[in-house]
């Protein structure tokens, strides 16, 4: 079996076309939406600084008009001059009341609405992430995937305590040969030698003697699954990625 470098070559040409496409046609136009909101967000606090400035321009006028008034008005000015001020400081206040609730407003939608774009983004990066990997993988041929998967399930197995193996092979659910049957589901149907080469690993693995089936399941993705009479110990795509999904579905749940 002869693996094809120019054909990794082009799957990684694609990846990279791929990811291209994804910053200029979704990331980009995410960031002018957020931008675009941010620039609403800065007009209306412009507004309220220009009416913070007609207060105090206002204000100015008042103490203007006051230096022209003859000294015998000086009495009647006075009260009129203290209730322009009173009002001007009202509306002064309630200006820097509403722009900082506005500005409050504002970053607090910003905030959400970029937490909500970057997870959109990130769940969408995953989804094609796992797509582009598996469209590689395919071409690799199935006894070569199958000893990585072999690997990880020796690795996990070897690192289970004597009565956790135990426990996995006890219980109902007999094979043909008397022993505990144990299905081993792939995404793809392994050659004859390999699943020879499986039944013998993990019996040595587990040390014990037990009937092992193979089943197909391309939901898998890629990988494989170990369906004992009690559990299912998982090594599969579809579970790593449902990880994923469950761990930024909790990320967006306590942003």
């Amino acid at each position: 079996m002869v693996f094809d470098w120019w054909t990794l070559a082009l799957q990684a040409v694609n990846l990279a076309i791929l990811v291209w496409l994804l910053h200029r046609f979704l990331y980009r136009p995410v960031l002018r939406v957020v931008d675009a909101r941010r620039a609403e967000i800065d007009g209306q606090y412009a507004a309220t600084a220009r009416a913070k400035a007609e207060a105090e321009a206002l204000r100015a006028e008042v103490e203007t008009e006051r230096a022209a008034i003859p000294a015998d008005r000086a009495a009647a000015l006075k009260a009129a001059t203290a209730e322009a001020e009173q009002a001007a400081t009202e509306r002064l206040e309630q200006a820097e009341r509403q722009a900082a609730d506005m500005l409050r407003a504002g970053r607090s939608t910003l905030a959400e609405e970029r937490a909500r774009a970057e997870t959109e983004l990130r769940s969408m990066a995953v989804e094609l992430g796992a797509e582009i990997a598996g469209r590689l993988l395919a071409d690799i041929p199935a006894e070569h995937r199958a000893a990585i998967w072999m690997h990880r399930i020796e690795s996990h197995l070897a690192e289970l305590t004597e009565a956790q193996r135990t426990e996995l092979v006890a219980g109902t659910g007999e094979g043909t040969d008397g022993g505990t049957r144990v299905c081993v589901v792939t995404d793809s149907a392994l050659p004859e030698p390999v699943q020879g080469d499986w039944r013998a690993r993990l019996q040595a693995a587990l040390g014990t003697t037990f009937a092992v089936e193979f089943e197909t399941d391309d939901a898998l993705l890629a990988g494989a699954e170990l369906h004992f009479p009690n559990t299912v110990l998982r090594f599969s795509w579809r579970s790593a990625l449902a990880a994923i999904r469950s761990e930024l579905a909790a990320d967006e749940h306590a942003g």
